[in-house]
C-alpha cells in the first residue's frame, strides 16, 4: 500500500478536536486528520503510532512516508514551525496521513466524478 502525508495548517486546539468528532462519525476510509504541537520530525512520527493498528497499516512503511515528507520539504518544514510558533501554544499543526487509492477516492467523489 502507498501512503501520503502532507502538513495542512494550524488550528485552534478545540476546533480540530470538535472536527475530529465529526469526522470519527463518517470516517473516510483511508484517511486519518493527525494534530501535533509541535513541528519536529519527533512528534509528528509520535502521532501516527496510533494509526496503523486502526487501520491495518504497515507502520514501517507509514513512519519512511512521514521521513521522506520531512526530508524533501524543507521550506515547507520553516514556513509551518514559524506559523505554528507565532500561532501560540493554544493551537496544534494538522496533518494528513492518507493510503494514495483512498484519498484519491475521496477526492473524486467531492468532484463527482464517482456518480
Amino acid at each position: 500500500m502507498d501512503y501520503t502525508f502532507e502538513i495542512l495548517g494550524i488550528s485552534p486546539v478545540l476546533y480540530f478536536f470538535n472536527q475530529q468528532e465529526i469526522v470519527t462519525k463518517t470516517p473516510p476510509l483511508g484517511v486519518e486528520y493527525l494534530g501535533t504541537h509541535k513541528c519536529t520530525l519527533d512528534e509528528l512520527l509520535k502521532s501516527i503510532e496510533t494509526v496503523p493498528p486502526k487501520r491495518g497499516w504497515d507502520l514501517e512503511q507509514l513512519v519512511d512516508t512521514v521521513v521522506d515528507f520531512w526530508m524533501n520539504n524543507a521550506d515547507s518544514i520553516r514556513y509551518w514551525k514559524t506559523r505554528l510558533n507565532d500561532a501560540g501554544s493554544e493551537n496544534l499543526l494538522v496533518s494528513r496521513v492518507a493510503d494514495l487509492k483512498s484519498l484519491r477516492a475521496e477526492f473524486e467523489s467531492l468532484f463527482g466524478k464517482n456518480r
